[in-house]
């Protein structure tokens, strides 16, 4: 028995090797459930990159001076700098998962940080760079509409979001084509803003999505009593970043390996390594999956412990044998009269007897060890 009373030594159902992979949402769901924990790990790796905004935080607070703002400043900076790479590495850690590819959560995290640093880098700047003026639009279109009265702006505060949108969904796109292809920087910009266009239904699902997980978070904060939001709070360094990402990835990986990835392997004649890896994996070459026709194990049962009484005999035979070692052993003339006793006493052959006693091994050890014919 385990622990909380499961049998970890019955034989389990198995998997048959041509059962139906599960697909869509089923399919998702199985992949959440398997890395539940390893999601946790990897949104905590993800939040590293967050610390420089909350030290501009504590630090604009704190030092109330231009001291402050200078530092709080450079934080931000160094944040901008750093959450694309962040960003690619939390994309291939994800894309791993959806491909069920075996990893090593850190290890393999921060070697993407390095390998992708260039491109993501830019990318990053240029997301914080946007993000900065779209949240702008929100104070100022609406100033200058108050002020002049003018619906024009309505129009350009329009233009902006949708600006927004569209780089939003472009980022879908980018990041897992940064860490799976070796395009351009200027190729990957333009086949994410076309798959933006071409994969429009799955974009809209991928973005409502993000849209309903980011506005209960926001009316949580907003609406609901501080106690709640202080655990929401908390929960920020384990949990959202990488259930989002893990449904970006899922729904935009298939996409890029459709229009970009196998286009080119079949250009060129050749086979998707990783399609490839897929159909090799499922080759059985040394050891075949019963699934579940293997029969339970039979547990191997404890011997039953001996009585003292049932012990009697062989101690008395032992004691025998080591009287006789002690009185005979060192006569090579006694040595047959020993023989004839060690061969009526443990039913060992005369010519092995004889063999043991020759070679100076102890009657003792010879009865211990060999009661074979």
């Amino acid at each position: 028995m385990g622990l909380f009373g499961s049998n970890y030594e019955r034989a389990g159902s198995g998997i048959a090797k041509n059962a139906p992979k599960k697909k869509g949402f089923f399919r998702f769901f199985e992949i959440f459930g398997r890395k539940f924990w390893k999601l946790f790990e990897l949104n905590l790796l993800y939040f590293l990159s967050f610390l420089p905004v909350i030290g501009a935080v504590v630090l604009a607070l704190a030092l109330d001076s231009q001291l402050g703002i200078i530092l709080a400043a450079a934080c931000l900076v160094l944040f901008a700098v750093i959450i694309g790479p962040a960003t690619a590495a939390h994309t291939k850690i994800l894309k791993n998962f959806v491909m069920e590819k075996p990893t090593f959560l850190v290890h393999d995290f921060f070697k993407a940080f390095r390998s992708e640093f260039k491109y993501s880098c830019i990318i990053g700047v240029l997301d914080c760079l946007l993000a900065c003026c779209i949240s702008a639009a929100f104070y100022v279109y609406p100033k200058l509409i108050e002020q002049s009265g003018s619906k024009v702006y309505y129009i350009f505060f329009a233009i902006t979001l949708s600006i927004g949108v569209i780089a939003l969904i472009m980022n879908f796109y980018i990041f897992p084509m940064l860490v799976s292809t070796n395009l351009s920087l200027k190729n990957v910009l333009k086949n994410s803003l076309a798959l933006s266009v071409v994969a429009l239904k799955t974009n809209i699902i991928t973005t409502l999505i993000l849209a309903a997980v980011i506005a209960v978070y926001v009316l949580v904060f907003m609406f609901v009593n501080i106690k709640y939001s202080m655990i929401l709070l908390f929960l920020l360094p384990f949990m959202p970043a990488s259930w989002l990402g893990l449904v970006i990835t899922f729904q935009s990986y298939p996409i890029i390996h459709k229009y970009i990835i196998n286009p080119y392997y079949e250009q060129r004649g050749e086979v998707n390594p990783e399609l490839a890896q897929v159909s090799a994996s499922e080759e059985e070459t040394v050891f075949e999956d019963m699934g579940g026709k293997e029969s339970p194990l039979n547990r191997r049962k404890k011997p039953a412990e001996s009585s003292p009484a049932a012990d009697a005999p062989t101690r008395e035979k032992e004691k025998l044998f080591l009287n006789l070692q002690n009185k005979y052993f060192t006569s090579a003339g006694k040595c047959g009269i020993i023989t004839k006793v060690m061969y009526l006493e443990s039913g060992v052959s005369r010519r092995k007897a004889d063999f043991r006693f020759r070679n100076g091994i102890s009657p003792a050890f010879f009865y211990v060890h060999d009661n074979t014919k």
